[in-house]
């Protein structure tokens, strides 16, 4: 009798799944394909889960290179901005060129306009150069610019008086410090929109800026240490003068160091992600409608971004076409597009009535500051009598230190503060899942503050109420360190959250010439005032060494309520912009 197992009909092993009669033909990896009980993996799958895992181990290797690169950037940006304020420390040495040079003030004076020239004048297209290149380039101009012009003003400084016997003309330590001041601004704007584009769409955007802002401030004030500390004139050490020549070799060779570092390490990360979404963005917006180059580049990679439309051309000349793009690297493509982005960024950006009333609140709030800066000594000469001596708890140089120090502090502050307190759109709280709104606080808020208390500064010197207490001038200096801290710490900030990171460079660049402008018209305000009480003065007293010298509220009272009233326009427009930005639910 058969056995059951031989009734059964025979049922072959089915190794694979035949459902296309012309599949692959057989290889040499079928033979390795597990044929074993049920529950254990084939071969096939194994190489497709093992795929996958290549892929996340891949995905997660970029993810931290990503992340290298933005921090080593953000590193070098620190280091660039803490040695790139070299210029602030020019009252070390200034008085050293009338010594030793035989320069007049009014070379002296020269000298230093000619580079705060050459530091603001230029940043517009240096901000332009690195939106549309990329920062490393700057940098390494910067250290070019900053070792020619320290080792040029160090010869000139060793050769002597311009008169002398080996000496050289005045017009080249004036060419020497125009490279200062572009290597300063060069420097500077590569950093910082290094900066703003890295970490300006992350949570962390107002302390990312406000660290290397902080760290220009304070460059000045360690470099000066440096030099009067290491670089003493070895002759007379006790008259705490510095070597000139040995000190502007120390800064050419640091700062060309430097900018070489830069040139290396500066890298912004994801920008071509960061176009895309912009150009998302504002085809969305409606924007881009005019752009034929961005409408099919988008939808089909590759076409000729100046063709007339599809099937306007004959076969022969689309075959031409398609060869000749083939040829073409995709990076012309992505040229063309990020160049016709920033170009449609700017245009907003110059046409936006908000960026004007902004624009307009900074050069007002700014010239003030820069001016209360360049003429905080004689301010302080107009509190005592001529025959009185300053205490050094109230002299200049503690002033200076007190507002450095309380600028510093601001921005760090508000950087802070703005990231974790700052709001968010509504539909960013929708996506989010946010059930109850969080207690935000705008950084217009901060903005508005710090102004306030920038023009309480004022407003104590305009009262006359520091003429009466003289010792409380280091408030004056405090509030006036605060509000500038904060205003040039937030404004750029705000900048990009109001225009975006993409064209950060072109855009800051633009309102960073206004405090140029604001400190040339402010000075000469201040100082027709401060003459017509040099004037008075000379009448009243008539003596021939006090008669340069003014004392009393008539020195400057006028000036600073006029500042009063300056600040307080600025604080209005930037009302009046803030309100229209809440009407675009734009969160600032």
């Amino acid at each position: 009798m058969p056995s059951r197992s031989s009734s059964r009909p025979a049922t072959p092993h089915i190794d694979k799944l035949d459902f296309d009669t012309h599949r692959r033909p057989p290889t040499s990896h079928d033979s390795l394909h597990s044929s074993g009980p049920s529950g254990h993996l084939l071969r096939d799958d194994e190489s497709f889960f093992s795929n996958i895992v290549d892929g996340v181990i891949e995905r997660d290797r970029r993810q931290m290179r990503r992340h290298v690169l933005k921090y080593a950037s953000f590193a070098s940006a620190i280091l660039s901005c803490l040695c790139a304020g070299s210029i602030t420390a020019y009252s070390l040495y200034g008085p050293l060129f009338l010594k030793h040079l035989s320069y007049s003030q009014f070379q002296v004076n020269a000298v230093s306009t000619t580079a705060e020239l050459a530091l603001y004048l230029p940043v517009p297209l240096f901000g332009y150069l690195c939106d549309r290149y990329n920062p490393r380039p700057l940098s390494l101009g910067a250290g070019i610019l900053f070792g020619a012009g320290y080792l040029l003003a160090a010869l000139t400084y060793r050769a002597g008086p311009p008169g002398s016997e080996g000496g050289w003309p005045f017009a080249v330590m004036v060419v020497a410090f125009v490279g200062v001041g572009m290597g300063t601004s060069s420097m500077y704007v590569s950093a910082v929109t290094t900066c703003a584009k890295n970490f300006g769409r992350g949570k962390h955007k107002g302390l990312a800026l406000a660290l290397p802002i902080a760290a220009f401030g304070v460059s000045g004030m360690w470099q000066s240490q440096v030099g009067s500390h290491f670089f003493a004139q070895k002759e007379d050490e006790r008259n705490g003068d510095v070597d000139v020549f040995r000190y502007f070799l120390f800064l050419a060779g640091l700062l060309f160091a430097v900018g070489l570092v830069g040139a290396v390490a500066l890298r912004v990360v994801g920008e071509e992600e960061m176009i895309n979404d912009a150009v998302d963005e504002l085809e969305r917006d409606g924007l881009l409608e005019d752009s034929t180059y961005l409408q099919r580049s988008l939808l089909h990679p590759g076409e000729n971004p100046n063709g007339n439309g599809y099937g306007t051309l004959s076969p022969h000349h689309q075959d031409a076409e398609a060869s000749s793009l083939a040829s073409k690297p995709h990076d012309s493509d992505s040229a063309v597009k990020k160049t016709t982005l920033l170009n449609t960024e700017t245009r907003i950006f110059l046409t936006d009535p908000t960026m004007w009333l902004f624009t307009a609140g900074f050069f007002l709030i700014t010239g003030p500051s820069e001016a209360f800066i360049n003429n905080l000594g004689t301010i302080i000469h107009t509190l005592y009598p001529p025959s009185a001596s300053i205490p050094p708890s109230n002299s200049p140089a503690t002033n200076v230190s007190i507002f450095a120090l309380t600028s510093t502090l601001a921005r760090l502050l508000t950087g802070t503060l703005s990231d974790l307190l700052a709001p968010t759109t509504t539909t960013t709280l929708s996506a989010a899942g946010a059930t109850k709104k969080p207690f935000t606080v705008s950084r217009m808020t901060f903005l508005l503050t710090f102004a306030l208390l920038f023009s309480l500064g004022q407003l104590l010197l305009a009262a006359t109420a520091i003429q009466s207490h003289p010792s409380l001038f280091p408030l004056v200096s405090a509030l006036f360190g605060l509000g500038y801290g904060a205003i040039f710490s937030l404004s750029p900030i705000i900048v990009s959250v109001v225009w975006g990171v993409q064209n950060f460079g072109t855009n800051w660049g633009i309102m960073s010439v206004t405090p140029a402008a604001g400190a040339a018209i402010w000075g000469a305000v201040y100082s027709v005032v401060y003459q017509a009480g040099v004037q008075r003065s000379q009448i009243l007293v008539g003596d021939e060494e006090e008669e340069q010298m003014c004392y009393g509220v008539g020195c400057y009272r006028s000036t600073f309520w006029a500042m009063v009233v300056a600040s307080w326009v600025a604080v209005g427009l930037w009302l009046w912009a803030w309100r229209r930005w809440r009407a675009r639910d734009i969160a600032v």
